[in-house]
């Protein structure tokens, strides 16, 4: 068996790899098994890349009789201890609910990939069709490191998309039933970050746009149209003012 179908195995899944990292974006992880020669005892790591470094984190001891038994028993401990995604989340389909592509396998292939996923293509698509040009991933104020995935630039409208778990979505989040304080505290920061954001872009003169990405495309490219002409007609009447 080779190295990645031994750690699909054990984690019970290519898609139960999944290891939750800032601002809503995932890896694939691997477990690491290092015996110690003097003591004989076996110690697990998590290993995983993000944006281009290798992280690691202690999981525990495991005294198995095989390799599979402690690489099973690694991935057991690393969801106990919150670091890998719980099962009631990885276990999740994306051919079962929409908003599950957050944590989609594929989208762990595509190396932790914070920008193109499948909601924001989507959305850019209707945009496209409707006639608006826009820019893609960058921060609309230079000063703070919030990114944009769709910026007007010259309107001064900014539209995030937003993932249903990682940011609360009050129709799709469910808490999950293991180690619910950890994923609790983390999606409220993720929580409290977007509407420091939105008060940050807002006292700038920003119009800002957030998509959930159960939302359907089109509907929602037409919501961002109305605040695209909106914001153009307060540049003319600005401009006609004199301002």
């Amino acid at each position: 068996m080779s190295p990645a179908g031994e750690q699909d195995a054990s984690a019970g899944g290519h898609d139960r790899r999944v290891v939750p990292l800032e601002d809503g974006r995932i890896a694939l992880g691997s477990v690491a098994l290092r015996v110690f020669p003097h003591s004989r005892r076996i110690r697990a790591y998590l290993r995983w890349s993000d944006k281009g470094r290798t992280r690691e984190a202690y999981l525990g001891e495991v005294d198995g009789d095989t390799r599979s038994v402690n690489l099973q028993r690694a991935w057991a401990l690393a969801r106990e201890k919150g670091i890998a995604l719980p099962d009631t989340l990885a276990a999740q389909s994306p051919a079962a609910t929409a908003w599950a592509s957050s944590v989609d396998v594929t989208a762990s292939m595509r190396g932790n990939r914070s920008r193109d996923t499948k909601p924001e293509l989507r959305l850019r698509s209707s945009l496209h069709a409707l006639g608006l040009r826009y820019r893609v991933a960058i921060r609309p104020l230079a000063s703070i490191r919030r990114t944009a995935d769709v910026v007007f630039t010259g309107v001064k409208v900014a539209v995030f998309v937003d993932g249903c778990y990682w940011h609360g979505c009050p129709e799709h989040y469910r808490p999950a039933k293991r180690n619910t304080e950890f994923w609790s505290d983390k999606i409220e920061k993720n929580q409290q970050r977007d509407a420091e954001t939105d008060r940050l872009l807002e006292q700038e003169g920003w119009i800002v746009i957030r998509v959930w990405e159960h939302e359907d495309a089109s509907i929602a490219a037409e919501r961002v149209r109305g605040a695209v002409l909106v914001a153009r007609r307060r540049n003319q009447d600005r401009h006609s003012r004199g301002y």
